[in-house]
């Protein structure tokens, strides 16, 4: 997923996203179990003792450091609680984590993992990055396993190769087109049938799936496409998207942006005084906290359809899940300093944990087919990880390698509360679907007030 963010601003982590193998694994270690005990330095030093060497791919500098950062430590907290639990099989995972934001170097890095003994590439945060490094992956014929990023086009190419443990871009915009018939609907006085719903999208292959997945979903609804409109990613131009939005007349926007493009689609809502029922993004723009920060009063009312982040209904989990999500917290909070893990170190953990708890055990051997066929066995219910997605592979050549137990959640922007003073920021309250829900949709911000 190209998710454009702010400078860094995590700088202690992003150092430590620098270390490779032992070094890494030390420096977590240290925050899994507390002290620098002889079974940390000796997972530390496993990599010379017949380590799995797992490959990870990310773009950890530049622009989209910041958010993939969070992803990186979410998979490498995962590698080390499943070392400190005994490892796989008994041995320990070593990670050889690789910068990479120039997709024209992923055959050689991808190359370069493979020569080094990987037989699994994790990664790798955005859409665009990861079609060229699982390309690279199945041409090597390694495993890639994606832990972050949802266009649908990544499991639609028939690699067998190619899985994704999170949600795709269908899985977004249909939620987000469910979610204006069944509930927006009752709300603003309209039948599902009656509501007239306009999509705003970018015209790249990211925010193009979910926008087709949402137009589908709203036919499949019976509900009525007022308009789609496309704009350049590039040079967006407002007001003309803002002219045809207004004479779509619309009770409900679906908007497939990215981060920036989808605040300056609010901002330039809000300058222009356009007023409509909802909003809803169904992209990385509304589900980052910068939206809440940036936007301030303009952000809350407004609704995000993503996977799901830290703080959500911890019913929506087994049992045994809730104490493993409750152990990750703990340990990403040592790590990160933040009160609960984030969407993108969440959706890192989860995937990560799939491989190294639920397939890499599971399988007949480390080759890149017995790993491949091990993950094609699992069949886990929802609720299995941290997430609260379950684990079941499509095996359908149009969506081959997709877990169809995916996760997904639509979130609320809503007022902070009245102690936190009038110019703290809006929170952001997972209300949908119900299992996840951390709150109620707030009605009195339906129709969106401002």
């Amino acid at each position: 997923m190209l998710r454009l963010a702010q400078p860094p601003r995590f700088h202690q982590f992003r150092a430590a996203n620098v270390f490779r193998g032992g070094a890494a694994a030390l420096l977590i270690a240290v925050l899994v179990g507390g002290s620098t005990s002889a079974a940390a330095v000796s997972q530390a030093g496993s990599a010379a003792r017949g380590a799995l060497r797992i490959g990870v791919v990310l773009p950890l500098s530049g622009m989209p450091a910041e958010l993939a950062g969070q992803e990186r430590l979410g998979i490498q907290l995962a590698a080390d609680m499943v070392n400190a639990d005994g490892g796989v099989q008994g041995r320990q995972i070593s990670l050889d984590v690789r910068d990479l934001s120039d997709s024209s170097q992923a055959g050689a890095v991808v190359g370069e993992l493979k020569a080094e003994g990987a037989s699994v590439v994790v990664g790798s945060y955005a859409s665009d990055l990861s079609m060229v490094v699982s390309s690279a992956a199945a041409s090597a014929g390694l495993v890639y396993w994606e832990s972050g990023a949802v266009a649908d086009q990544l499991t639609g190419r028939g690699l067998p190769l190619v899985f994704r443990v999170g949600a795709d871009g269908a899985r977004l915009g249909a939620n987000s087109a469910a979610f204006a018939a069944t509930e927006l609907a009752p709300l603003l006085g309209k039948t599902a049938s009656s509501l007239r719903v306009t999509i705003v999208a970018a015209t790249d292959d990211y925010a193009s799936s979910v926008a087709d997945a949402a137009q589908a979903g709203v036919a499949a609804a019976g509900s009525v496409l007022a308009d789609r409109i496309d704009y350049s990613l590039s040079l967006p131009d407002w007001p003309a998207v803002l002219a045809r939005l207004v004479a779509s007349r619309p009770d409900v926007v679906i908007l497939a942006a990215h981060i920036l493009d989808g605040e300056a689609f609010r901002r330039a809502m809000i300058a222009a005084n356009v007023h409509v029922g909802a909003l809803i993004g169904s992209t990385m723009a509304q589900c980052v906290n910068d939206f809440g920060e940036e936007l301030g009063a303009d952000a809350v009312g407004v609704f995000a359809s993503d996977r799901p982040t830290g703080g959500f209904n911890p019913a929506a989990l087994q049992p045994a899940t809730r104490a493993l999500y409750d152990r990750f917290a703990a340990v990403w909070t040592k790590a990160n300093g933040s009160s609960q893990p984030t969407e993108e170190g969440l959706a890192g953990f989860s995937a990560a944990w799939a491989l190294f708890h639920d397939v890499l055990p599971n399988a007949a051997g480390f080759d890149p087919a017995a790993i491949a066929a091990a993950a094609r066995a699992v069949d886990l219910p929802e609720g299995s990880l941290p997430n609260g997605s379950g684990l079941r592979f499509s095996t359908v050549p149009g969506r081959l390698g997709q877990n169809e137990l995916a996760a997904a959640v639509i979130w609320q922007w809503q007022p902070a509360a009245p102690s936190a003073g009038a110019a703290a920021t809006p929170k952001s309250v997972t209300v949908w679907p119900a299992q996840f829900a951390s709150g109620p949709i707030d009605r009195s911000l339906v129709p969106l007030p401002r």
